[in-house]
């Protein structure tokens, strides 16, 4: 493997947001690591590890106890995943007929086996986020009600909220997050946040209808190194131009949601977040970097 693919363990840390006190203690009780060393005797870890490591979390945030997650996570491959029961298309599926009947036990149980099968990234771009694209147009086409919107977006929120615990420890980058004031979606701005830990970022969330001079107090105490403001309409932009320049002069602002590639947010000079939350964090991440 080339060397530049190894990590040492501060790098390790730094990337997963898990102390090397834990990861040691990992590598130790559960064998989740495996590393070589280099001629100095320091040990290296692989993209393998880093992997290993991410699921890890991701399990222990589902409630998992530590030796189940450390199992699921050293797997070759998840054992949901080898049945076929994680594929996201039937998962998909199966989690819009639960909503359809509002049956909270089995939309959780396949939540469960999502979250113990697959990787954040494919969570969010496989499962999630295609599954509330297709919430929302069903409900456009009136083939989905308000109470199963809202009973589905509860759900899911809750969950990706669980897997959140923690995002703002560990020693990266600082992001501060939050909606626009009057703005109550917040789905996917977590789910970027998300992507974001999954990049070694600390994450800061302020929340739903989070007011301008809110939002600029936070940035001043924690001097963060992005700050995310989301928004799905451009009139929640529209009131707070003013207030956002010097935001944008100040820290390196970026606007996603539908109002992103609104001319507001030009008018804002701030980055547009257009794409996929798991898009984007690469993208940012690699500015940062």
């Amino acid at each position: 493997m080339p060397a530049e693919e190894l990590l040492r363990i501060g790098e390790l840390s730094k990337r997963t947001g898990v102390s090397a006190e834990s990861l040691r203690a990992w590598e130790r009780r559960y064998r989740l690591l495996r590393p070589t060393r280099s001629a100095g005797g320091l040990r290296l870890y692989s993209p393998d590890d880093l992997e290993r490591v991410r699921k890890m979390r991701a399990h222990l945030a589902a409630g998992l106890a530590a030796a189940e997650a450390a199992r699921l996570a050293c797997a070759p491959d998840d054992e949901d995943s080898r049945s076929g029961s994680a594929d996201p298309v039937r998962l998909r599926a199966a989690l819009a007929a639960a909503v359809e009947r509002f049956d909270e036990a089995a939309a959780q149980a396949l939540l469960d086996r999502a979250v113990a099968a697959l990787s954040i990234d494919a969570l969010l771009v496989e499962l999630v986020l295609p599954y509330l694209h297709g919430l929302g147009a069903g409900w456009e086409r009136g083939e989905t009600s308000v109470a199963q919107e809202h009973f589905a977006s509860g759900l899911i929120r809750g969950r990706l909220l669980g897997l959140a615990r923690g995002w703002g420890l560990g020693v990266g980058p600082i992001a501060l997050l939050a909606c626009l004031p009057g703005e109550f979606h917040d789905l996917g701005l977590i789910a970027f946040g998300l992507a974001l830990r999954a990049r070694g970022w600390r994450i800061v969330f302020l929340g739903a209808d989070t007011p301008a001079e809110t939002i600029d107090t936070a940035a001043r105490m924690i001097d963060p190194a992005l700050v995310v403001l989301s928004g799905v309409s451009p009139k929640r932009l529209r009131p707070v131009i003013a207030q956002l320049r010097p935001l944008a002069a100040r820290y390196a602002l970026a606007i996603g949601g539908a109002c992103a590639e609104s001319p507001e947010a030009a008018r804002v000079a701030a980055r547009v977040l257009a794409e996929d939350p798991v898009s984007e964090a690469d993208r940012v991440t690699s500015l940062q970097s």
